[in-house]
């Protein structure tokens, strides 16, 4: 039921259109409502799209769309996240991001930088589902129940409340292969594998193992995915207003992938400073058997918190970027509605002397 008062209160989303008002002619009398459907899907044959903005098949091709980016781009970056976690729970071994790829090269080789690639791959497929899927669903659904009005003048709020809300149910699917990818890669001869590692993190501390990290998960990925989606919405919003010389509907699809790619990558980079002291205690906290976030906070102090924090900002700017583009080039391969940046409301620009 609630589901599907989500879906029916986005069919009307402002979002739908990008706050522009279109007036058209009243329908004749003899027309049904029982044929709204047809009328709807007929009107998504004529633009060429292959669904309707709010419809079941959107929020589901934008789920997919989330398992494509955050999935293939997480698991591509693998090395770097390694040495980025061990350099978070060993500064003394791995002094800087050369030099621990040169000592897990060496003790590991090659193969050993893509250690824990199975649940990164896994665990971030399923992040993505949600994180894409639900924020697409949460914002129009709050954006319809503050009216069109409101969703334009608090464009911000909507999307930091959206993205929160679905990086809520996202992270707890995310963390049990997030312990386990951690564990792989930060321990010692725990387990190369995930199937070695499942059973052993199940018998020494239950299911609660994979999930004692959810709190400081939710601490880390929830700013970050606030910082991911408001920041690339307001920033494409900025870019075609002052940078690109063209209305983004003069712009090939091409030439819109490389601005949602420039925009990423700024979101980015915002991203890995708001979340990184909340990621150094993830690192440590699946290390450390027994340790709860706050001791191993403790243990870290401020400064420790903030220990590979250049990597993660390569890795986080380039990892936003690229899931942008391809969350991006998936609508535009799949040929789903793309509502251009947000406009005024008729309604609003009367009110305010503008139109």
């Amino acid at each position: 039921m609630l589901f599907s008062s989500l879906i029916e209160a986005s069919q009307n989303s402002p979002f739908k259109k990008g706050f522009s008002t279109v007036h058209c002619e009243e329908a004749p009398q003899d027309v049904a409502l029982t044929n709204t459907h047809v009328i709807q899907a007929a009107a998504a044959a004529n633009t060429g799209d292959s669904c309707e903005f709010g419809s079941n098949k959107f929020f589901l091709l934008c789920g997919l769309g989330g398992i494509i980016s955050c999935g293939s781009t997480h698991t591509m970056v693998t090395p770097l996240d390694l040495v980025k976690c061990r350099l978070q729970v060993d500064a003394a071994k791995y002094k800087s991001v050369a030099n621990g790829f040169r000592v897990t090269l060496k003790e590991d080789g090659t193969r050993g930088l893509f250690r824990g690639w199975a649940p990164t791959c896994i665990g971030y497929s399923m992040q993505g589902l949600f994180k894409f899927g639900l924020y697409e669903v949460f914002k129009v659904f709050y954006s319809n129940l503050i009216g069109e009005e409101n969703a334009y003048l608090y464009r911000t709020s909507l999307y930091l409340v959206s993205s929160a809300s679905a990086e809520f149910f996202a992270d707890i699917a995310l963390s049990p292969m997030e312990a386990a990818k951690v564990k792989i890669q930060t321990t010692p001869g725990f387990a190369n594998t995930l199937r070695e590692a499942l059973p052993k993190m199940a018998s020494q501390e239950g299911i609660s193992g994979f999930y004692k990290s959810l709190v400081p998960l939710w601490m880390r990925q929830i700013p970050y995915t606030m910082m991911k989606f408001a920041c690339f919405e307001r920033t494409v919003e900025l870019l075609y207003k002052y940078v690109v010389p063209k209305p983004r509907a003069e712009c090939t699809k091409g030439e819109q992938l490389v601005v949602t790619f420039a925009a990423g990558y700024i979101a980015g980079v915002f991203c890995a400073i708001v979340s990184h002291p909340a990621d150094t205690v993830v690192s440590k906290l699946n290390q450390e058997k027994g340790a709860s976030a706050f001791d191993v906070a403790k243990k870290l102090g401020w400064l420790g918190m903030w220990a590979g924090l250049l990597p993660r900002i390569v890795m986080i700017g380039t990892l936003t970027a690229a899931q942008w583009f391809i969350y991006d080039a998936v609508k535009v391969y799949l040929r789903m509605p793309r509502p251009p940046p947000p406009e005024m409301p008729e309604s609003l620009k009367k009110k305010m002397g503008l139109a």
